[in-house]
């Protein structure tokens, strides 16, 4: 994200944002657009944007680890997970609020610990109960009441990308990562 662009709200997430140390993400209209296709052998087919991945790989640089929820399950997740060697998957899981009780207790994390990014009415129970909740710029408007944090990106369109680099900017950690990568 351009420097002009993080402004107020950027900044005022910091507090929130510097605690987190599990960052949980629905997967359907935040890991994807939320569109949901077939092809001939009915199978169904998810594109992700390959900056969603880098930003999870930076952000558990960190230290910060990743999990998903959703409600649905799918082969093309499965194979996604695989690619970003995640190892928190919750795949058919509609009761998210459970999952999120059961990483509590054993990653041994407080809720201010931890941040969950979704975008439907599925989310809600969930936003509510973390440190810092975010949706993407085309979640549901009941969502975008209740979040720390809207971005400025649609779901499957480098939200994900845009909310690992707040946390790691709340870390202070930006110009570290970023030095990595110009040496």
């Amino acid at each position: 994200m351009e420097n002009q662009e993080k402004g107020y709200v950027w900044r005022s997430c910091f507090p929130k944002a510097r605690e987190v140390k599990l960052l949980l993400l629905d997967v359907d209209g935040v890991l994807t657009d939320g569109s949901i296709s077939y092809n001939d052998q009915g199978v169904e087919i998810k594109t992700f944007h390959v900056r969603d991945g880098f930003g999870m790989n930076l952000l558990r640089k960190t230290g910060v680890e990743i999990g998903l929820i959703t409600a649905r399950s799918s082969e093309a997740l499965t194979r996604r997970v695989k690619d970003l060697n995640l190892t928190h998957v919750f795949q058919g899981k509609r009761k998210k609020v459970e999952v999120y009780e059961y990483l509590l207790e054993h990653l041994q994390l407080a809720p201010r610990e931890v941040a969950y990014m979704g975008d439907d009415w599925l989310d809600l129970a969930l936003l509510s109960r973390v440190g810092f909740s975010a949706t993407v710029a085309d979640g549901a408007s009941e969502v975008k009441e209740v979040v720390d944090y809207v971005t400025r990106r649609p779901g499957g369109k480098g939200a994900v990308r845009e909310v690992c680099d707040l946390i790691i900017d709340a870390k202070g950690l930006h110009e570290e990562l970023l030095d990595e990568y110009l040496l």
